[in-house]
């Protein structure tokens, strides 16, 4: 169970959430603790409602690339999640999205909520309701990592953001976007070590669909981009405090991209240490800036 749950992904939303409190902090708001952990409440219940309906549907559609893993591969944990009743696990996403109901009413009473806090939370669950859920189930169409990510490093600061100011700031979007960028390029050298048991059954996750010659490239631009888009946030107005340690996790990032580079001319892989260094490079990159951030 607590495997469908996805606590790593959990855990990036909690820490992408925040980066949107911390700059409210950082710009002379104080923090209101109450909206802080309701509004933490709200986005980690939308997190575990779709990743909780996905499993359900992954359980019961015999075509997912999940059912077709199971039946055809002799993994001992694969099989023992087989068994987990269907029912359960539509119960816990089912739970999960009426107590985000509950937190969201809870929000108004509170008076947080505005239209533009609204619109944000609305966008989030929908992308998130529709990752998991047919028709779309985004998740198996190339665009899963896409929509995750967005919601991620983009949505879940801006509603930390509005929840204790009210508004929008561009400071936000000066700071996720290179993020969006970092973590873009992470869930593409993650998913490289499964690239052919995904193609095989069908799991079209973004590096299927590219290929993995794209994924590649694309990987080893979105880094760099990531950089570039720091450095003119920067131009534009970014505080040197808030730019500098971001700046610190570079060497990281060349890293990963060299070990991308000797993968794609035919060196035999280190899966450990590459995932083990894109998990760091956007952890790293978070850590700072919310160091930064809550500290400054």
């Amino acid at each position: 169970m607590l495997r469908f749950a996805r606590p790593a992904m959990l855990a990036a939303g909690a820490g992408f959430y925040l980066l949107g409190a911390g700059m409210a902090r950082y710009l002379g708001h104080p923090i209101q603790w109450g909206r802080f952990w309701t509004g933490l409440a709200a986005v980690l219940l939308i997190q575990l409602t779709s990743y909780f309906l996905k499993a359900y549907y992954d359980l019961v559609d015999a075509t997912s690339p999940l059912r077709r893993m199971q039946k055809e591969e002799d993994d001992v944990d694969q099989k023992a999640e087989s068994k987990l009743p269907q029912q359960g696990v539509l119960m816990v996403g089912t739970t999960s999205m009426t107590a985000g109901a509950v937190i969201t009413v809870l929000l108004f009473t509170m008076g947080t909520i505005n239209l533009t806090f609204f619109f944000f939370l609305g966008i989030a669950f929908l992308l998130y309701f529709f990752y998991a859920v047919p028709p779309l189930r985004l998740v198996y169409t190339g665009y899963g990592e896409l929509v995750e990510s967005i919601v991620l490093a983009n949505l879940f600061p801006a509603l930390a953001f509005i929840l204790q100011t009210g508004e929008l700031h561009r400071y936000i979007a000066m700071l996720t976007f290179p993020l969006l960028a970092l973590f873009l390029a992470a869930r593409l050298a993650l998913s490289l070590e499964n690239y052919a048991r995904n193609l095989k059954y069908g799991y079209k996750n973004m590096m299927v669909v590219l290929g993995w010659q794209r994924g590649m490239r694309l990987h080893n631009i979105l880094i760099p981009t990531g950089y570039l888009l720091i450095v003119l946030a920067f131009t534009l107005g970014l505080p040197w405090s808030l730019t500098w340690p971001a700046l610190l996790t570079v060497p990281v990032g060349i890293f990963e991209i060299i070990q991308i580079n000797q993968i794609s001319n035919g060196a035999p892989p280190n899966w450990r240490l590459l995932n083990l260094t894109a998990v760091a490079l956007i952890g790293m990159a978070v850590y700072l800036m919310n160091l930064a951030l809550w500290t400054g």
